[in-house]
């Protein structure tokens, strides 16, 4: 595999300490991390939907937390049954922790489980504030709500 190195990209770039952070960490990124598997897909333009194959989990072992970008998912079966004798386990049954690095505004919509596998549903709702909007141009005409006369107080114009 190889390696790069992201320090040039610091000294260049402005508001991209995220996303550099998430390139350095991907490199640090560790074997376990592919259990349990999954799929991460893209259903619409903005929903996505991460789906995890969790066999012999059921919906109150698994909980999923979302923390500001980050979404964790983790698995802990509550009780080993201890009266079956295994010749063989093929079924994973251990303890899982799996973290996913979410854009800004994406949000969790919903989970499910249905035969063995998890699904979450996410969807990036931006904020109307937050999104690009059309300025007008024009001519002698001052924009609508922008003044650049100096403010007069009221008791001031009285006495002028």
């Amino acid at each position: 595999m190889r390696t790069y190195d992201v320090a040039p990209l610091f000294r260049s770039s402005v508001g991209f300490d995220r996303l550099l952070d998430l390139l350095s960490q991907a490199e640090r990124a560790e074997a376990t991390a592919a259990w349990p598997p999954y799929n991460i897909e893209k259903v619409a333009e903005d929903e996505y939907r991460i789906t995890m194959a969790v066999a012999g989990f059921t919906s109150d072992e698994i909980e999923l937390t979302q923390h500001d970008t980050a979404l964790l998912v983790s698995g802990q079966k509550k009780s080993q049954e201890s009266e079956r004798q295994y010749l063989h386990r093929g079924i994973a049954a251990r303890t899982f922790r799996q973290t996913f690095n979410l854009a800004e505004h994406v949000r969790v919509t919903g989970a499910t489980l249905e035969n063995g596998l998890l699904t979450v549903d996410l969807k990036r709702e931006v904020p109307e504030a937050l999104k690009p909007h059309r300025i007008t141009i024009g001519g002698m005409q001052a924009a609508l709500g922008q003044d650049n006369a100096p403010a007069q107080i009221k008791g001031e114009a009285e006495a002028a």
